[in-house]
């Protein structure tokens, strides 16, 4: 159905902006990043969220930190690099761009 695409489109969109986001607050493991997706009804599973951290890292928005763990082998805790904090602060400015022309296009004001 053409309005199931449109939306898994404008979330597939935004959905690097929100890791960036997530990970913007301070070093995390990758499960808590899905459940603070989850939280925001942005469903990611790891299949969709690796490929991504992956991709980012590799254009160095991110770097990680391997720490051992208590419970089972070394877990990989993601940060944004410099340069992933410039590129966030340049999507903050397109997502308030955005969010202006969505509700000026919705209510017809402008």
């Amino acid at each position: 159905m053409i309005v199931e695409n449109t939306q898994t489109q404008m979330r597939k969109g935004i959905l690097e902006y929100c890791i960036l986001s997530v990970i913007s607050r301070g070093e995390i493991y990758a499960s808590d990043i899905i459940s603070e997706l989850k939280k925001a009804r942005l469903l990611v599973v790891e299949g969709t969220l690796y490929p991504l951290l992956t991709r980012l890292k590799n254009n160095g928005l991110l770097s990680y930190n391997w720490v051992e763990s208590t419970s089972g082998p070394p877990r990989k805790y993601y940060t944004l690099t410099p340069a992933g904090a410039e590129v966030l602060k340049h999507l903050d400015k397109t997502w308030e761009e955005l969010v202006y022309a969505v509700n000026t296009s919705i209510s017809g004001a402008g």
